[in-house]
């Protein structure tokens, strides 16, 4: 990779994330911290207004934004590819978000590369399971939950069918089993919980916050699963 392609991947690196330590981009790009740097100020002279806080790291003004991204080929392929999967890992929810991002990436695309994607759109196909068919749609509203650390509340029906209702403060999403899973922290029972995201019904954010500090890790969570990651 040459050096404008480096400093153009790593101002697209600051724009996509709060904060981004000098690691992390030595580590992408595969360069020593040095030159991370020495391209950091080469980009801070172009007029990118880059800032540092410690134990953050790198980050661009508020109110800063770069000019809209443009794509190759290789990376629009790659991305109509990632759509098939999704209809197989997540939901409705997610699949409409990610319909209306690929649109978008679409407009930005030359006539050329829209006609070769839509080619090669015809010509991938995927054989999905029944038991890979998630007609709910949880998984962006438990999202943003998680991400704004606010409770919910829903009534979750178990594998005998019986109903409860549950607050619970949502920690994160895992997906095993061939099943995305709430893990939370249940009011009801004072204890963390795994509730599987296709048994959640009638969700309401609470926008509340949480009550508990110090949460469970999920990495954490994750070692306590019957199941070998």
């Amino acid at each position: 990779m040459n050096r404008i392609d480096r400093l153009f991947g790593i101002s697209t690196m600051l724009q996509s994330n709060r904060f981004t330590a000098a690691e992390k981009i030595s580590e992408k790009f595969n360069i020593s911290i040095r030159t991370v740097y020495r391209d950091l100020k080469s980009l801070n002279e172009q007029g990118i207004p880059i800032c540092f806080e410690p134990q953050k790291g790198y980050y661009l003004v508020n109110g800063y934004f770069l000019p809209p991204v443009s794509f190759s080929l290789e990376e629009a392929n790659a991305l109509m590819l990632v759509e098939h999967l999704l209809n197989a890992f997540s939901d409705q929810s997610i699949q409409n978000h990610y319909q209306s991002a690929l649109a978008k990436v679409k407009t930005v695309l030359k006539p050329a590369q829209k006609e070769k994607i839509e080619f090669l759109a015809k010509n991938i196909k995927f054989q999905i399971p029944q038991r890979l068919t998630n007609d709910y749609q949880n998984l962006s509203c438990l999202q943003n939950a998680i991400s704004d650390k606010c409770m919910l509340r829903f009534d979750y029906q178990n594998a005998k069918e019986e109903l409860s209702d549950r607050k619970t403060e949502p920690v994160g999403l895992i997906f095993y089993a061939f099943s995305w899973h709430l893990i939370a922290w249940c009011h009801l029972r004072n204890d963390y919980r795994d509730f599987k995201v296709s048994r959640i019904i009638s969700i309401k954010i609470l926008n509340e916050p949480f009550t508990k500090e110090n949460h469970i890790a999920l990495e954490d969570y994750m070692k306590l699963l019957p199941v070998d990651f």
